[in-house]
């Protein structure tokens, strides 16, 4: 598997460098049917975290034996996957440093995010011919991602989606949401943020109940990636060790954004009736009630039965991502192979009427 880094100047379209990265498998044959997986990650944590699964899907893909489970053939393909981090995270939060640090230290949108996906997937900002123009995109998100890839799709030009993948998405009805909220921003401003080496922040996160769930590989690819150096803005003073690269008043400024998840939610009915959308949920409710699960499913959907899958990951909780990796990998391809066999079928109804 191939990989690089890139960074997208959206300026001025949005105030913002974009940090992404892509896969790709360099012998894999040109197929325009071929899918293009876009990945977005939750709150706190950095686009690098999604490796895992993408390692687990290209294994699947060079494998010659049926991974579908009922004796078929894969014929999807895919043909590049990209990881892209919110504007305040990650590698582009070192980037924006500067401009994070007057009016997006007390809220950050996450529609923000939303709008930076949007940006970099129509090619504004370059100037020049979209890069995804004619790729078959497929938006998987996490938590802020998911509702990120939501929120993506309500800008112009629209972002042609052949499907949407969400995980644990966080929107919640008016009755638990400011709660829920409350609770991951207490939570982002009392963690730790600095250490004295990548090797203590490692051999410390791995030992504490927030991240001793985590699959190793996980918590790997978030110290090597989810930290940077010091000093920083906000850090002057500290010139040894390292910190988050998303800091923790970063990470509060997007708990305190109360209107995008609404926004999300008030979409969602919507959105599954235009654009084919998954859903996944770790089995363990945690912080987000059994309740409210069941509203998002029954009622802010408009029915269950529009979604085109819902899943859920025995022994997960809202890390699902970062604790259950492969079992994420295998949900993934499930869809993928969902979504083969429904565009299949329309494209066969289409070549009906044409004739």
């Amino acid at each position: 598997m191939q990989s690089k880094n890139y960074i997208f100047d959206a300026r001025p379209d949005l105030p913002f460098q974009i940090t992404a990265k892509r896969y790709w498998f360099e012998d894999a044959p040109y197929s325009a049917d071929a899918y293009t997986l876009v990945f977005a990650h939750a709150a706190g944590f950095c686009k690098e975290q999604w490796e895992t699964v993408i390692d687990g899907i290209f294994k699947l893909l060079r494998q010659s034996e049926d991974m579908n489970g009922d004796g078929s053939p894969t014929r999807f393909k895919i043909r590049e996957m990209w990881t892209i981090d919110a504007p305040n995270h990650g590698a582009a939060a070192i980037l924006n440093e500067q401009v994070l640090q007057w009016g997006y230290d007390n809220v950050f949108s996450w529609e923000t995010y939303g709008r930076a996906i949007h940006t970099f997937l129509s090619g504004h900002g370059s100037r020049t011919e979209s890069y995804f123009r004619g790729h078959n995109i497929i938006g998987i998100g996490h938590s802020l991602g998911a509702i990120a890839v939501m929120l993506s799709t309500t800008f112009q030009p629209s972002i042609p989606y052949k499907s949407i993948h969400i995980f644990e998405p966080s929107m919640f009805g008016q009755q638990w949401g400011v709660e829920i909220q409350d609770f991951f921003l207490h939570f982002a401003l009392k963690r730790r943020d600095i250490w004295l080496s990548s090797e203590e922040a490692f051999n410390v996160m791995r030992n504490r109940p927030a991240w001793q769930n985590w699959d190793e590989r996980i918590l790997k690819l978030f110290v090597r990636h989810g930290l940077r150096t010091l000093p920083t803005l906000d850090y002057p003073d500290k010139t040894i060790g390292v910190t988050l690269s998303c800091n923790k008043k970063q990470e509060a400024a997007v708990y305190r954004d109360h209107t995008s998840r609404v926004v999300a939610y008030n979409l969602l009915r919507h959105l599954i009736k235009k654009i084919p959308t998954h859903i996944t949920f770790g089995a363990i409710p945690e912080r987000c009630p059994a309740a409210s699960r069941h509203d998002i499913l029954h009622n802010a959907s408009g029915g269950i039965e529009h979604f085109s899958s819902v899943s859920e990951i025995e022994g997960a909780g809202h890390l699902v991502v970062h604790t259950h990796p492969d079992s994420v990998v295998e949900v993934i391809w499930k869809a993928l192979h969902k979504d083969h066999i429904d565009i299949s079928k329309v494209n066969k109804c289409h070549f009906k009427v044409k004739l």
